[in-house]
């Protein structure tokens, strides 16, 4: 390095880099400071949620045990923590349940499936409680809960309809009002804001269910017509409707969409499903609301968003649907390759 006689330069060369390394620095030990102070203050956040959230579930065999244990995997991802679980019966002690929970300090219950729902039911009201994993509820029993459906939201299905087939104008659904009067009123809703015309049609029983069927199948213009199958065990009976339905459908060329995957399997279109993950996600979600508000707004029952779809390529042709390009952004594709 160059310097005159006293070496004045090289000092300062030293001092104005000196000065702008601090520029540079400065910066950089905030920025560093900032991240591991908000993952101090984090951290301690995502484990008093955690704490103070458990999960009760039904204590049964598989494959419905697996569906619990993966809501549970998305409720865990959503706090970024372990959640205490209470697999819990019809013998389960409420007595030793609500001791424990109260000694854990617990504020929201996470309850899981019908089994799940009627304990937390039992507990201190003091303890909040969101629903999941259960298709619906009476009215009177629903009020002061929040209770996420496992039936599709009818605006996610009319959106599916009108991408696979544009050409539909009008919607039948057969519908039993105790198990899904609830969800007709979000149906007609969703149906409006689809340009849509939906013609519901309300039995209470398996004998008006067929003759609403036979009605529909005798008049049905399958250019324009759609038939959606909710989750309803008098409408859509499994074991004698169904069959009969999906052949007179498949016979007349009438497009059938359904709540259930396992219609896909036997013939139907297409089916929203839940997301069991992804539906944990939102109820871990709903329950930090209320740790955080204490309110969160939402009670009563709310339709199912966290879906994946499922589609019959056989069906598909036979409508003369070309759905081959679409495979990719399918969940489940029947008849499997």
């Amino acid at each position: 390095m160059r310097t005159n006689d006293n070496g004045a330069p090289c000092m300062m060369i030293s001092q104005r880099g000196a000065e702008a390394k601090d520029r540079l620095v400065a910066p950089l030990l905030s920025v560093t400071l900032l991240f591991f102070t908000a993952l101090a203050v984090a951290s301690p956040a995502r484990a008093a949620d955690a704490d103070s959230i458990v999960v009760i579930y039904p204590d049964i065999s598989e494959p419905y045990r697996g569906i619990f244990t993966k809501i549970i995997g998305g409720i865990e991802e959503k706090l970024g923590a372990r959640v205490t679980t209470y697999p819990v019966r019809q013998d389960t002690d409420i007595a030793a349940l609500k001791s424990s929970l109260l000694s854990q300090n617990a504020k929201v219950v996470i309850a899981l499936g019908r089994q799940g729902m009627k304990t937390a039911a039992a507990l201190d009201n003091r303890i909040r409680v969101v629903v999941g994993g259960i298709l619906t509820v009476p009215e009177n029993e629903v009020r002061k809960q929040t209770v996420i459906s496992l039936s599709p939201d009818p605006a996610l299905l009319f959106s599916r309809v009108k991408t696979l087939m544009p050409a539909v104008k009008r919607v039948f659904v057969i519908y039993d009002p105790d198990i899904n009067g609830w969800l007709i009123k979000l149906a007609r809703e969703a149906a409006r804001a689809q340009g849509l015309e939906l013609v519901a049609h309300e039995a209470q029983d398996m004998r008006s269910a067929v003759r609403f069927y036979q009605e529909f199948f005798s008049s049905a213009d399958s250019r324009s017509d759609a038939l959606w199958l909710p989750q309803d065990q008098t409408t859509v009976e499994e074991s004698s409707i169904l069959p009969l339905v999906l052949q007179e459908s498949w016979n007349k060329n009438i497009a059938v969409f359904s709540s259930s995957s396992g219609h896909v399997r036997r013939g139907a279109l297409f089916a929203l499903y839940p997301d069991n993950a992804a539906l944990g996600v939102s109820l871990g979600e709903l329950a930090q609301d209320i740790l955080a508000n204490g309110y969160h707004g939402k009670r009563g029952m709310l339709p199912l968003r966290d879906v994946q779809i499922s589609v019959n390529l056989r069906t598909a042709q036979h409508l003369g649907l070309d759905l081959g390009h679409q495979q990719q952004s399918f969940d489940a594709v029947f008849p499997e390759p």
